[in-house]
């Protein structure tokens, strides 16, 4: 039988089967002997050991299309970002950091704004001023006045998303609205799972019925820092780029050199100055850990 794994915590992988429901698996000896770990969002083979109980064994894992590190995921087609649009004010740092991460990991990201009913005049247009630009798409929604969220259910239709967001801006709202009317399915994962040692807070998949799932993450604060060269640091903001190509310098960081491309995109609005602000902070962080690497 296959199913697609919507949960692992302890040991046990949480499958979903369409129209069968959901399997406590075990994995079997092999993967540990291969060093391979089933992850939130594979394609699996199981053994039923009991379809009473609804138990079995994750006996093969099948083809991935994709992996994010961070969060540990396979399969996801895309990500939304979730920041509120006050009650927190949104930390537009934290923002860049997350799309710098899911940059690195090749994910298509769309940036969903909640709360929209308390926000400022102007913001919308600021946000989409700044954003815009670096190709990503900008959505407004209010969990609590249920604006924009025919939007949001159009847009993760027949996908699978990762959902992410700091803690308080109504993500849980958003995702509880979105699965509303597929309560038997997270209903019978949270009556297998909330029970003591599985109580603990993971990734999880959500079932929308129609080849759509959703991806809960917890909430993110993490300061990331990518991996890549320091030098490298403006292919993560994808707005930089066109404009690095009118630097005068090879290799120039678009920090303190003459005639940079990327610092006149910013004097004349090509390039938002908060994006260009996270920017020289990260790449900062990033040369002093490389700095204090080779030391």
């Amino acid at each position: 039988m296959t199913g697609k794994i919507i949960k692992g915590i302890a040991g046990f992988y949480y499958v979903y089967v369409e129209d069968k429901g959901i399997y406590e698996c075990k994995a079997k000896g092999a993967f540990r002997k291969e060093k391979i770990k089933p992850l939130v969002g594979d394609d699996v083979e199981i053994d039923i050991i009991s379809d009473e109980d609804k138990t079995g064994n994750v006996v093969k894992l099948l083809p991935r299309k994709s992996e994010l590190i961070r969060p540990a995921v396979a399969n996801v087609d895309q990500a939304l970002l979730i920041f509120a649009t006050k009650n927190p004010e949104p930390n537009l740092n934290l923002l860049d950091r997350f799309l710098c991460m899911m940059e690195e990991q090749e994910l298509p990201i769309t940036i969903c704004f909640n709360k929209d009913d308390l926000a400022d005049d102007g913001f919308e247009e600021e946000m989409r001023n700044t954003y815009e630009p670096a190709g990503y798409k900008v959505i407004f929604c209010s969990a609590k006045k249920n604006i924009g969220i025919d939007q949001l259910k159009s847009f993760l239709q027949k996908k699978t998303t990762t959902v992410a967001g700091p803690s308080g801006v109504g993500k849980s709202s958003i995702v509880n609205i979105l699965t509303e009317g597929h309560t038997m399915e997270t209903g019978e994962v949270s009556e297998k799972i909330g029970r003591g040692k599985h109580t603990t807070r993971h990734s999880q998949l959500l079932y929308l019925g129609n080849d759509t799932f959703i991806m809960d993450t917890p909430g993110f604060s993490s300061l990331f820092v990518p991996k890549l060269e320091p030098v490298d640091l403006y292919t993560l903001f994808p707005e930089f780029t066109k404009p690095a190509m009118e630097c005068k310098f090879t290799g120039c960081a678009h920090v303190k050199e003459p005639d940079c491309g990327v610092k006149k995109a910013v004097e004349d609005g090509r390039i938002s100055p908060s994006r260009y602000e996270n920017y020289l902070q990260i790449y900062g962080e990033m040369l002093n850990e490389r700095n204090n690497k080779y030391r």
